[in-house]
């Protein structure tokens, strides 16, 4: 465990490094590209996830090629990331924890039995207290799962494939958490 989360530090500090501005969202500056050790990730698309008339987060999705089918990325082993910048100050770890519990049963049509404990370990990177300004980034990779990073520390690897369809499901899927930021993550 300490070698993965090593691993994945070393990747999210080549990763996340060297980016130039592509966008502004919601008051957010959407990186243009994320740079990791084996490829360079392109910004797909971004946009706000809001509820009840206030945005909540902004989200952005980088593949390795620009890709407008949302089943092909959910489909797709090979490296990925999806980056939540907190803009509410309504976002509670209890909220975080309950909307991400209910973007999965959406995204796997209440079939979560297999990936549950994957689930619940994603859902302790968002047990402490959520603010408006945090950064997670949940990146995929074959070898090592989902990575969850906060505010650039890593916090935990989870998963493999099956978990990772899931989980960007719960924006790409065909029941997506929000049909308006699907698009704008698939840039259609």
């Amino acid at each position: 465990m300490l070698r993965i989360l090593a691993r994945s530090v070393l990747i999210y500090a080549l990763l996340f490094t060297g980016t130039s501005y592509a966008k502004q969202v919601s008051g957010v500056d959407v990186a243009e590209t994320l740079v990791s050790a084996q490829q360079e990730l392109k910004l797909n698309g971004a946009g706000t996830r809001t509820k009840f008339f206030v945005d909540m987060y902004v989200t952005a999705l980088y593949l390795p090629e620009v890709n407008q089918s949302g089943a092909e990325v959910i489909a797709a082993d090979e490296t990925m990331a999806i980056r939540l910048h907190i803009v509410s100050d309504f976002i509670t770890p209890k909220r975080m924890s309950d909307s991400t519990r209910d973007g999965f049963v959406r995204s796997t049509g209440g079939n979560t039995a297999e990936i549950e404990a994957d689930i619940e370990a994603l859902i302790v990177a968002f047990q402490d207290a959520v603010d408006k300004g945090d950064v997670f980034d949940l990146v995929y990779q074959p070898e090592t799962g989902v990575t969850i990073y906060r505010n650039g520390e890593a916090k935990s690897s989870v998963g493999d494939l099956k978990f990772k369809q899931a989980l960007f499901g719960i924006w790409l899927s065909d029941d997506p958490v929000q049909k308006g930021l699907r698009d704008d993550l698939l840039n259609s």
